[in-house]
């Protein structure tokens, strides 16, 4: 049985992350910070959500619901040991079908490039350079595209190819 108020609560934390993330990126120091606020928040959030749930599944809270439990995971930068805490409760939810393997692929990327560490999907985009978008270091560029294509991503252009400045 989907647990409602918990699937509710998810969405609603998120919505304010996506509110405030356009203002974080077009560079303004106080729209940033209102947004690290945000996802900090969110973070400790869901962090106390997994004490007394467990990751939320498609099951317990929905396919939406579920994806946006993801997406506070993948904001939580400056809370990397939740991000790690997070990596092996999602595997388990993939491998259960409970979770989609496209989100466990972005956040392992994720993890890796917060610790220094080469991304194996190439889901993160460091920045732009002359119109191109550059993506944080890979491992093994040559098989990422095979990668991507186990995880459920698209090819590695198509995904970069979003990134690009319109």
């Amino acid at each position: 049985m989907t647990n409602d108020d918990l699937a509710r609560e998810l969405i609603t934390l998120t919505d304010e992350d996506r509110d405030r993330q356009a203002g974080a990126l077009g560079g303004d120091p106080a729209a940033r910070l209102a947004h690290r606020r945000v996802t900090v928040r969110n973070a400790d959030r869901l962090a106390e959500l997994l004490d007394a749930y467990g990751w939320p599944t498609v099951t317990l809270v929905g396919a939406e619901a579920a994806r946006r439990a993801f997406l506070i995971a993948q904001h939580a930068d400056q809370q990397l040991d939740l991000q790690r805490r997070v990596l092996p409760l999602l595997s388990a939810a993939v491998a259960a079908g409970e979770a989609d393997p496209s989100a466990l692929a972005m956040l392992r990327d994720r993890v890796l490039v917060n610790e220094g560490r080469p991304q194996v999907y190439g889901t993160q985009i460091a920045g732009v350079a002359d119109g191109v978008p550059v993506p944080w270091p890979i491992e093994d560029p040559d098989g990422m595209d095979e990668r991507r294509a186990e995880a459920g991503l698209d090819p590695f252009a198509v995904h970069t190819a979003r990134h690009a400045p319109a």
